[in-house]
């Protein structure tokens, strides 16, 4: 049988349960709060960083695959026959209009030339006697010292020698073009590739032998295309209003590269066909790029960012700000309560890395960009500059244009 507790024992129990108990209410928090904690010792609210929303006039920029093109090509050929003896330039070197190249066997056209040289000098002879056989003929048959029959033929014979003269002149020139052909010169200032042939080779013998290519690299041309209902679709914005054109200055065109640098030269819209491809439903654009140092090439594939248009009272955003997804796009922002709240936008493209909001929020609302991923919509929530990482910059805000890229290359 167990012993029966006394008074004494019962009230010990008591004191031991008591501080058991206080120590439990200390350690879950049950006291008083800390010195500068939130009320009631809940956990403080989460720190996110947020841009204030700012509308202004947005370019609006859209990206499309493109190929760089030589602005001038031009393949040099063999117009005269022959063995060829020199290559007198650089492969992948620069070269001006009209700088020789290779040269032609020019020995057989040297001596076509003399030959035609000769035959120009006899038919000049022939033509000095008989212009002086019929100045000679001229006063005697004025006296019918000879008869009209005899002048006649001489003067027929000064008239043929004169036209002997005239193609023996036009063999000459064209011994000489020929003699001409056998140092073929650049056509146009630019780049010059390889060698298609080699010193020996016999060349221009029936055809017109392709010896190599120069092209022209500054400018560049860069083309690209666009589907039709995209065109379309910004016609009908601009007419009813919603974007207006960009205009000849702010229409410039914008080169990426493959690895997504962009070019620091911008360049401009040439023109845009106007026939569609059917197999694709695209229109063809051409766009201009300076490129002095050469650092683009032809047959490069790139990417174009394109501004065709320009919204009005539009946003950026940081893209990680943004959520996207098959229900929408949205946002949160910070309400007047300081609470998380889910809104949602309307994205009408990016400029610079930065979505284009045209629908969804106002000035000087606070729109998150870091921070918020975790949070749920009503959470309370410290809002803060956002700082562009690797910058330490605290971002514009939202709706002012960004600062231009720095310059590649």
């Amino acid at each position: 049988m167990p012993p029966i507790p006394t008074s004494r024992s019962l009230t010990r129990a008591r004191t031991l349960s008591a501080v058991a108990l206080a120590a439990l209410l200390a350690a879950c928090g049950g006291g008083q709060p800390a010195a500068g904690g939130p009320p009631g010792g809940g956990m403080p609210p989460a720190e996110v960083g947020v841009v204030t929303v700012s509308p202004g006039d947005v370019g609006l920029q859209t990206e499309l695959p493109g190929r760089l093109e030589a602005s001038r090509t031009a393949q040099v050929r063999a117009r005269a026959a022959g063995i060829l003896l020199k290559r007198e330039f650089t492969e992948g070197s620069d070269v001006k209009a009209g700088q020789r190249l290779f040269t032609i066997d020019p020995a057989p056209y040297q001596a076509a030339l003399q030959t035609a040289q000769a035959s120009q000098a006899r038919a000049e002879a022939n033509l000095a006697q008989a212009r002086a056989l019929a100045e000679r003929y001229a006063p005697l048959v004025k006296e019918n010292a000879i008869s009209q029959q005899e002048y006649a033929s001489a003067v027929a014979a000064q008239k043929t020698a004169e036209a002997d003269v005239a193609a023996g002149k036009a063999a000459v020139q064209t011994a000489t073009i020929n003699l001409n052909y056998a140092s073929v010169t650049a056509p146009i200032a630019g780049r010059i590739g390889r060698a298609l042939v080699t010193e020996g080779a016999l060349v221009g013998q029936g055809e017109a032998t392709q010896l190599a290519v120069v092209q022209q690299i500054n400018p560049m041309y860069v083309n690209f295309t666009q589907s039709v209902s995209e065109v379309y679709r910004l016609q009908k914005a601009r007419k009813e209003g919603r974007l207006k054109g960009a205009g000849d200055k702010a229409a410039s065109v914008r080169v990426v590269l493959e690895d997504g640098t962009e070019f620091g030269r911008p360049g401009k819209l040439l023109f845009s066909d106007l026939t569609v491809d059917p197999t694709t439903g695209q229109i063809t654009l051409r766009a201009e790029v300076p490129n002095p140092e050469g650092t683009l090439l032809p047959g490069m594939y790139v990417r174009v960012r394109l501004e065709q248009a320009t919204a009005g009272n539009a946003i950026t955003l940081p893209q990680q700000a943004v959520t996207r997804s098959a229900q929408g796009d949205s946002v949160m922002v910070v309400d007047a309560e300081g609470k998380a709240v889910r809104r949602t936008i309307k994205v009408g493209g990016q400029q610079d890395g930065q979505w284009v909001v045209l629908d969804g929020l106002k000035a000087g609302e606070q729109v998150m960009v870091d921070g918020f991923q975790k949070l749920r919509p009503g959470a309370t929530v410290k809002p803060v500059p956002w700082t562009r990482p690797g910058t330490g910059e605290t971002a514009k805000p939202a709706g002012q244009p960004a600062a231009p890229a720095a310059k590649a290359g």
